[in-house]
């Protein structure tokens, strides 16, 4: 542990905080029978024969390479070459299959929003109900490639929490959390679950509360205050976490000169050119005037992407979001397979409703809109991250739709090995983590995706998963998905 990391103990405890919250766990290397059923390899020396290395780092991928695990760590990587057995050390012969750092998702939920008595129109009883999948959404993840994520606003941070250490002690299987605090928002949503600030001081509160409770980042959302989110970003900075936030009320401009470190869904949520934007309010459109007035290259856009750049604010692609509406890519059956009967019961209500094809029209064209203002943004020297937002609406699933936000980064014109570069090195990036994780390297962290094919030269291979590293630890992806089957949507 860091000195810094005892001190914060030492004082937490002192304070009469639950020590539970103040200390975090080291990864684990005991693991306990819940974990070890999912487990594929594990052993403290594996060798990974003759795979195709993408990097995350954007280079070319590396054919045929051996790559060492010892200890947890990457040990060597090397030409390929079979191994001769030896005690202690297991091997993979891997030909055909590709290896890539684990995913490290940054807009990634533990809730799944349902929507009572909904009915075939897509009509619901309101309010939602946003239930936590403390059992599901990690499995899903760490299935599909996830070791690393921010939970980018949690619905039950106290569980977030303490799912966190049960992750680190071995106890449950998942991915390493970033938990994000409770929604930092202002009166107006419609969600009950979503916190209400009261103004600068109570936002300068919640941060404080929440920080010295262990959760390492905050999320402003769409009805939060100008002055309220200056209160929450100082707080927040003076506890050494960032601030990410879902705008509307307060402006992409306003929130960069409150000193905010990241912003979600790209540049779908800035309202500066909506149509009766007043301060502090959220507008009808929600930031889809503005989108469609931001046209990559005008004076607008520049300026704004200047402006992101020079004070290094980093920004969330959340493509499937968007992507998903359309319905033009059929579901994966082990998407389908995951879900409980209500989420399937939804997601065929959605794909089965009218089409209107003005709307399929519009959202077609704020999607393109939305990839090239992102490659803008990258080719100015920006940092790009990556994340679906999946809580379960129009079929979006944890872990399934961080593989298909790095399908569409591709489609947005990015390279396939650029696009897993956001999807993995840049998050590790912005947490600060780029020592330990975001890139296969000798002597980092071995979180590894196991897949079969090449997504470099096919990037729908993204898909095809079959061992997942963590720490050293070989998941089945197999397993871990059977074990969600007809869950996600019910925990």
């Amino acid at each position: 542990m860091s000195t810094r990391a005892v001190a914060a103990f030492a004082f937490l405890c002192a304070s009469a905080v639950p020590c539970e919250y103040a200390l975090r766990a080291q990864p684990a290397t005991v693991v306990g029978p819940e974990v070890l059923k999912y487990v594929r390899v594990n052993s403290p020396r594996v060798v990974l024969e003759h795979v195709t290395v993408i990097d995350g780092t954007g280079a070319a991928p590396s054919p045929d390479r051996n790559i060492s695990i010892d200890g947890g760590q990457i040990a060597a990587i090397s030409a390929g070459a079979d191994v001769a057995a030896r005690d202690g050390t297991t091997i993979l012969d891997l030909r055909g299959y590709s290896v890539m750092p684990g995913i490290v998702g940054m807009h990634n939920h533990l809730w799944y929003l349902a929507r009572p008595n909904l009915a075939s129109d897509n009509s619901y009883d309101g309010p939602g109900v946003s239930l936590e999948m403390s059992f599901s959404a990690p499995r899903l993840y760490l299935a599909n490639g996830v070791t690393t994520m921010r939970t980018a606003g949690s619905i039950a941070p106290y569980t977030d929490l303490r799912l966190r250490t049960a992750i680190e002690r071995g106890i449950v299987p998942g991915p390493d959390l970033d938990v994000t605090g409770p929604y930092l928002n202002g009166p107006g949503n419609s969600n009950l679950q979503f916190p209400a600030l009261k103004g600068p001081g109570d936002a300068r509160e919640t941060v404080a509360f929440w920080a010295n409770r262990g959760v390492t980042s905050f999320k402003a959302y769409a009805q939060i205050t100008l002055e309220e989110l200056r209160a929450a970003i100082e707080e927040a900075h003076a506890h050494g976490l960032k601030v990410t936030g879902h705008l509307c009320s307060v402006t992409y401009d306003d929130a960069i000169e409150a000193g905010i470190d990241n912003l979600e869904h790209g540049f779908s949520a800035n309202t500066a050119l909506d149509n009766g934007k007043k301060a502090d309010t959220c507008t009808d459109s929600g930031g889809d005037d503005t989108l469609e007035r931001m046209v990559p290259s005008s004076p607008a856009a520049d300026r704004l992407i200047a402006a992101l750049v020079r004070h290094h604010v980093a920004v969330t692609s959340t493509l499937p979001g968007r992507a998903a509406s359309l319905m033009d890519k059929p579901l994966r059956r082990e998407v389908l397979d995951a879900m409980s009967p209500s989420a399937r019961d939804a997601y065929w209500y959605a794909r089965n409703r009218p089409v209107d094809e003005s709307a399929q029209a519009k959202t077609r064209r704020l999607l393109r809109r939305e990839m090239d203002l992102e490659r803008a943004f990258v080719a100015a020297g920006g940092l790009l991250l990556a994340g679906p937002d999946p809580v379960g609406l129009n079929g979006l699933l944890p872990g399934f739709g961080d593989q298909r936000e790095i399908e569409l980064l591709v489609e947005a014109g990015f390279t396939p090995v650029q696009a897993i570069r956001i999807a993995t090195m840049n998050g590790a990036t912005f947490l600060g983590r780029n020592h330990q994780i975001g890139s296969v390297a000798v002597g980092k962290q071995a979180d590894l995706v196991v897949m079969k094919g090449d997504p470099s030269a096919r990037i729908a291979d993204i898909e095809h998963v079959e061992i997942v590293f963590k720490n050293g630890l070989g998941y089945d992806t197999k397993k871990l998905l059977e074990s969600v089957k007809g869950r996600y949507g019910e925990y």
